[in-house]
């Protein structure tokens, strides 16, 4: 995990471009086929990923932005399931906590599951970790195979292939706009956050 810590860090220290200063090819690509009728935000993120747990829980980047981005934003956060052995089945408990409304409550769970524990090796495993989160078991059973849950699953894939995501985390503005992880300046993981979102509000405002 230290080594994991020290990539990120050099890589988010390696740069000094302000968020004020936002040019295409450096903070942000534009996608090569915008999304029509995009979330305002869209994070492609997976369990799996340990940049992704850097990014989520020590640096706050996704909670940060959804802090600060303008009111009647939307944004939302979808698991994809190209990594790890679960990754469909993460998907599909990412859903249920999308339809249950308590992403912020297991995402940490989930991820300390995932990257610290290693205890995730069964479906069993990932409903055990939602129960000890505090998600009530009739509620999740209830809702995994829903027609709710079916249809976010199907978002969720339908979103990784309209937006061609290869790589996590990823942070899509407007349906157009890439944000480059590796080309802000910072000298913290609050200032990597905080640089982030300011980059993510003036997308939102170039539309």
């Amino acid at each position: 995990m230290k080594k994991i810590w020290l990539a990120l860090a050099s890589m988010v220290l390696a740069f000094s471009v302000s968020a004020a200063d936002i040019t295409e090819g450096k903070q942000y690509n534009s996608l090569s086929k915008p999304v029509a009728n995009a979330p305002d935000v869209v994070e492609f993120f997976s369990f799996y990923c340990p940049h992704c747990y850097q990014f989520s829980e020590v640096f706050k980047v996704n909670s940060t932005v959804e802090k600060n981005v303008p009111e009647n934003t939307k944004v939302v956060r979808y698991h994809v399931d190209f990594l790890g052995k679960y990754g469909k089945d993460l998907t599909r408990a990412w859903a249920v906590a999308m339809a249950l409304g308590v992403e912020d409550q297991v995402s940490p769970a989930l991820f300390k599951a995932v990257q610290e524990n290693q205890s995730i090796n069964s479906v069993e495993d990932i409903r055990t970790t939602f129960i000890n989160a505090g998600v009530k078991a009739e509620d999740y059973d209830s809702a995994i195979n829903s027609f709710v849950v079916n249809s976010l699953v199907s978002q969720q894939e339908n979103a990784l292939a309209d937006y061609q995501i290869n790589g996590v985390p990823a942070m899509i503005v407007n349906g157009k706009y890439k944000i480059r992880n590796d080309k802000i300046d910072a000298k913290s993981p609050e200032e990597y956050a905080k640089a982030y979102s300011d980059i993510v509000n003036q997308l939102i405002a170039k539309k």
